[in-house]
């Protein structure tokens, strides 16, 4: 069957649903381990291999997401991932063990990893360059609010109901889900089968799972000396990978895509400027009950005014592109989150509430409009044929950039504290203070890829130039 021809807004909606239901169950079971350990008869610590595991699956699979949509069909990829996802969170809530539990989540992150890759690159394909800024932003939101509700909604599902429905909230959506894609999404036009890069497969792999969980270990403090050795290694496949791309006839990910100025500067700047940005939803929780003294609901309410700033923005980005254009918007609202991020280190116990709202919203509405610039410039001007390439390469650092803000958050807050004679052990206001510079600096170091962006950069997406407003 041949899926009539929709309304991008429809495509765009579709889409949406599927990456935040696959974000939101990232984040969503962090306050709902006690419960799950008495379930399953286990510690809570234990049972944080269900977030790793499911995260380090998402970054293993993703690179393999357009050769399968390519030989497979976009359509036919993006419904088969999100019943594959939708039974592997039926099997989330009927586990009974630990092992059973980490083998649903693992399977989970397998059909996450097609899902919101395939669904994003179906978007493209069927999106005007006119209409990407909107449809961008239109996605990107889910990635941006469900962290911040994940927590808490995790809290509350647990706590009134139980643990379970944190995954069988899923099934309703999932179903709904590939009704909507079969009715509403066309097939792909078939694409030159290559076949599948092995090799490009295992180094891609197995770099991104010893870079995913070094990190982690490495905000551990105790075992930084393994998670060196894994960072190390992770760093010497990529090499031997980007050797492996460049020589291969069939390559897992096009490397000539770097080729293309716009897209190689989001790779670059945009990665660090994620890595950076990503940190916050760890960091300004933690600040709230361990600085603070707040309890973990208000600490949530008092982070949720970040998302009031996500939501907000989303009214003024494509207007703001359109005028300004991506080079001068992601440099000067790059500058204005660095420099948010900075300024919570002025925050203490004693900032007046205002003040803490207001400074949430700001870090919120730049986190916004970087996040949708960003990834709308990412395919501005990349050539159709390299579309699948593009956006394998954009999912996984984006995933990767996800990970790795939470490492060197932990990682800045653990050597600050052990600076102080505590071994890291405890922290206190100030080293949240060292943090936040410090990321606030990280995402500030962007800008240095950002201004070299020629000035009409995207201007076919952003409509800058057509608008008669020079840069």
């Amino acid at each position: 069957m041949t899926a009539p021809t929709a309304k991008p807004n429809i495509i765009w909606l579709i889409v949406a649903a599927a990456f935040f239901m696959e974000t939101l169950d990232g984040t969503v079971i962090a306050t709902a381990l006690p419960q799950m350990a008495a379930t399953f008869r286990t510690n809570p610590v234990n049972l944080s291999i269900g977030m790793t595991s499911y995260l380090v699956t998402l970054a293993v699979f993703i690179p393999i997401s357009g050769w399968v949509a390519d030989r497979l069909g976009t359509r036919r990829v993006f419904a088969w991932a999100v019943a594959a996802f939708t039974l592997a969170s039926i099997l989330c809530a009927l586990s009974t063990t630990v092992a059973q539990f980490t083998a649903a989540r693992v399977f989970q992150g397998m059909a996450g990893a097609m899902m919101v890759p395939v669904g994003r690159l179906a978007v493209l394909r069927n999106t005007g360059k006119e209409d990407l800024v909107r449809a961008m932003a239109f996605i990107v939101w889910p990635g941006l609010i469900a962290p911040v509700i994940g927590p808490p909604l995790g809290g509350f599902l647990a706590t009134y109901l139980s643990w379970q429905w944190i995954f069988l909230l899923n099934v309703p959506v999932g179903v709904a889900g590939i009704f909507l894609i079969r009715a509403y999404i066309p097939e792909s036009a078939p694409q030159p089968r290559r076949p599948l890069d092995v090799a490009g497969f295992a180094l891609s792999g197995l770099a991104l799972s010893f870079l995913m969980v070094g990190v982690e270990l490495l905000g551990y403090g105790g075992r930084w000396h393994l998670g060196v050795l894994l960072v190390a290694a992770s760093i010497a496949l990529g090499v031997a990978l980007a050797a492996h791309l460049r020589r291969h006839s069939h390559p897992l990910i096009d490397p000539t895509i770097m080729a293309v100025p716009s897209f190689r500067t989001v790779m670059i700047g945009g990665t660090i400027a994620r890595t950076a940005i990503s940190a916050m939803p760890f960091l300004l929780p933690l600040l709230f009950q361990v600085g603070f003294g707040l309890n973990a609901f208000e600490a949530g309410m008092l982070y949720l005014a970040s998302m009031l700033g996500n939501l907000g923005m989303k009214l003024g980005t494509t207007q703001a592109l359109r005028r300004f254009g991506f080079r001068n918007v992601l440099v000067f609202n790059g500058a204005l989150a660095g420099a948010s991020i900075a300024l919570c280190a002025v925050l203490s116990p004693d900032t007046p509430v205002p003040l803490v709202v207001a400074i949430m919203l700001v870090c919120g509405l730049t986190r916004s409009m970087q996040f949708t610039g960003l990834t709308s410039m990412a395919f501005a001007e990349v050539p159709h044929p390299q579309m699948s390439s593009a956006n394998t390469l954009f999912s996984t650092t984006q995933q990767m950039s996800m990970g790795l803000g939470i490492a060197v958050g932990a990682v800045v807050l653990h050597l600050s504290a052990a600076a102080r004679d505590t071994g890291g052990a405890t922290y206190d206001v100030t080293d949240f203070r060292i943090t936040f510079l410090v990321v606030g600096l990280l995402a500030l170091s962007s800008l240095l890829s950002f201004v070299r962006l020629r000035r009409d950069a995207g201007a076919e997406v952003s409509g800058h130039r057509r608008s008669g407003d020079a840069a």
